[in-house]
């Protein structure tokens, strides 16, 4: 049977590192496409939408943080891999916290960006891979952890794709408390390059995602001097 390709496509102003993450992808099994800004992208997506992005931090106009920002705003909650040239640890912050999935820093090895493309991709299969009556209630959300859909009272809420990783591997165990340590490792795989300071701002998008009554916003405790817990049946 014939594996369908996975569609990327690569974001970035630089006409010569558009050309070669193109070729270094597509020669690495990706079905590839590249284009210039946010405008570009937003055509490509209406054509034909991708499985993940890979989306420069640092362009003219509208920048990666807002390109990500606008999507995720739109229910867009395809991966993206951010870009940045810059080595700032806050901007690798922000850009989590705008919705992207990794974070890579310029320059960079184009293997890693395949492993990390392959990692974000896998976590996502992953998430669809479970059984299709794997549905869980937990206060007044519904997750599917087949679909990755989170439901409040038949209302679709908006997660990233990590956001929600980091919430199926909360239900998974079933109201015991986790590190941030075995976080990163079920949630996002072990070889991420996370720190801790990320996953807590993570954890904290994913409470203002789900946070929409009273009840759910205290969902998950910080069980402090261990990590954190997602509270079932009120216990």
């Amino acid at each position: 049977m014939t594996v369908k390709a996975d569609k990327v496509i690569v974001v970035d102003d630089d006409p010569e590192l558009r050309l070669l993450l193109r070729r270094f992808l597509s020669e690495h099994g990706f079905e590839t496409r590249a284009v210039d800004g946010g405008g570009a992208l937003d055509k490509e997506l209406l054509r034909n939408p991708a499985d993940a992005i890979v989306l420069d931090l640092m362009m003219p106009g509208e920048d990666g943080l807002s390109i990500c920002r606008r999507l995720r705003a739109t229910g867009d909650m395809t991966p993206i891999v951010m870009l940045t040239a810059r080595g700032d640890p806050i901007d690798r912050i922000v850009g989590l916290e705008t919705g992207a999935d990794d974070y890579l820093r310029k320059p960079f090895e184009p293997r890693e960006l395949v492993a990390r493309l392959s990692a974000v991709l896998r976590r996502t299969r992953g998430a669809r891979e479970v059984s299709t009556d794997d549905i869980v209630m937990v206060g007044s959300l519904t997750i599917n952890l087949s679909t990755r859909m989170v439901t409040r009272d038949g209302e679709l809420l908006k997660l990233s794709s990590r956001e929600f990783a980091l919430l199926a591997a909360l239900v998974r165990s079933r109201g015991r408390p986790l590190s941030r340590a075995q976080l990163i490792e079920r949630a996002l795989g072990r070889d991420a390059e996370v720190t801790d300071r990320a996953v807590d701002v993570q954890i904290a998008r994913l409470r203002r995602a789900i946070g929409g009554r009273a009840d759910d916003a205290d969902l998950i405790k910080t069980v402090w001097g261990v990590g954190y817990v997602l509270v079932f049946d009120g216990a």
